[in-house]
């Protein structure tokens, strides 16, 4: 009888765990809690009454709070946007002269709800584009360059590291067609502001790495790439560590696609060195690699 009873209480204990084990355990992420009491403040540097839009640097201090937000996205109203989830960030605009920007912020709570707050500000940029680089650049007006497809290295790629095209320099019309008729143009206006546009006769040379950056794919080839007409030229000190050794230290930014006679994927250009009738430039393409292309005046 005792073994009996036994072999029950066994039975009985293994019953219960074997459905302890089958049961369904049930998960919950808490309550869906959206973002809400958005503040937003931007704080142009050095804004008086005498300087509404600042002392020329362009540093905006941005702060954002809310209740329930666990990140926010913060775009900056010039085509650059950043996940920031302090909610404070300190944020350079570039573009010379006064301009307007909406700050825009998406205060991101549980599940990805988001609440939307957004603000209007105008910033003063004091950068001044050196007269030799202006000057060879415009011609103080207008100038239109090309490919200088006769000259050794007009188009090369190397390490970040270094400013020369280690891996690869091309020799004299050594590349694609498409790549050595497209005529940049670049003009000033009275207010030293600089634009840029290309006339790339209907297709663009571009390296595979960046050819879904145009939204294509495939390859090294030549693409029907929409150049973007006229293009306001953002000038500042290259971020680079170039030195006067092997630099003019500043660079542009093109926006929009950014190409200019062969794409690569960047938008940013860093001037090595320029003169009357050539200029050569490098930017840091799609692959992660600098990329090199000369220019001469036509």
């Amino acid at each position: 009888m005792r073994t009996q009873i036994k072999s029950l209480l066994v039975l009985f204990f293994t019953t219960t765990l074997f459905l302890s084990a089958c049961k369904k355990v049930d998960y919950a992420f808490g309550d869906i809690k959206t973002p809400s009491s958005l503040a937003l403040t931007a704080t142009v540097a050095g804004a008086t009454t005498a300087t509404p839009n600042g002392n020329g640097t362009g540093s905006v201090a941005i702060a954002v709070t809310s209740t329930n937000a666990l990140t926010y996205k913060i775009d900056f109203g010039d085509g650059t946007s950043q996940m920031v989830p302090s909610g404070i960030i300190n944020y350079a605009y570039t573009l010379p002269d006064t301009n307007s920007y909406t700050i825009t912020v998406n205060a991101i709570g549980t599940a990805g709800v988001i609440s939307t707050i957004s603000k209007k500000i105008k910033v003063y940029v004091a950068f001044k584009i050196p007269t030799n680089i202006l000057t060879a650049l415009t011609n103080n007006a207008s100038k239109v360059w090309i490919s200088a497809n006769d000259a050794p290295g007009h188009f090369g790629v190397g390490p970040t590291n270094t400013f020369t095209p280690e891996w690869y320099s091309a020799t004299p019309n050594s590349r694609e067609a498409c790549a050595y008729d497209d005529e940049v143009t670049f003009a000033k206006d009275a207010n030293n502001n600089v634009t840029m546009s290309v006339n790339n006769k209907g297709q663009s040379f571009a390296i595979g790495a960046a050819t879904a950056f145009y939204s294509f794919t495939g390859g090294d080839a030549c693409l029907g790439i929409n150049t973007g007409g006229t293009k306001a030229v953002a000038f500042m000190n290259a971020t680079s560590s170039s030195t006067a050794a092997n630099s003019t230290r500043i660079q542009f930014i093109v926006p929009g696609n950014g190409i200019i006679v062969f794409g690569t994927g960047g938008v940013s250009y860093e001037i090595l060195s320029i003169s009357p009738t050539q200029v050569s430039l490098r930017n840091i393409g799609s692959d992660g690699n600098a990329w090199y292309q000369i220019l001469k005046a036509k």
